[in-house]
């Protein structure tokens, strides 16, 4: 019997070596993803009726020191901005646009000054494409809810 494997959901650190927050979310995210597959049994991934607690499991670590394209830029505005009368928005934490990119006002003046000088994209952020989330910063346990959190869908 043939067997495919399942995709793994990617999360991906733009990330800068010489940025010690950043030094620091990678060693958080490669610690979370070895856990995460030292934990994935494959009676785990059959039967999800022994998880009390149901949280993701392996995902595809992503770490690029390229700026985000501007399609990805704008995903991230928006995963990172706060949004009235949308689920699941209760336990995401929100940030301002300066705090993304250098001396933005808005979404379309980061856009404007991300693209006068990709430099001004802040770093480290940890993006999770599947659910639409994304952390500034080293905050470990934001993070870590983020990598651990199921789709929502």
């Amino acid at each position: 019997m043939f067997r495919f494997s399942k995709t793994l959901d990617p999360i991906t650190l733009f990330h800068s070596p010489s940025i010690q927050a950043s030094t620091r979310v990678l060693n958080i995210l490669k610690q979370a993803s070895a856990t995460a597959s030292e934990t994935a049994t494959e009676d785990q991934a059959s039967d999800h009726s022994t998880h009390s607690k149901k949280q993701r499991g392996e995902f595809e670590l992503e770490v690029t020191t390229s700026a985000p394209t501007t399609d990805q830029l704008r995903s991230i505005l928006d995963y990172v901005s706060p949004v009235s009368g949308v689920s699941g928005q209760a336990e995401k934490v929100t940030y301002g646009v300066a705090e993304l990119v250098k001396g933005a006002r808005d979404a379309d003046d980061a856009l404007k000054k991300f693209k006068e000088d990709n430099d001004n994209f802040v770093r480290p952020i940890t993006v999770d494409w599947v659910n639409g989330r994304a952390v500034i910063g080293d905050n470990e346990s934001e993070i870590l809810r983020m990598v651990r959190q199921l789709p929502e869908n």
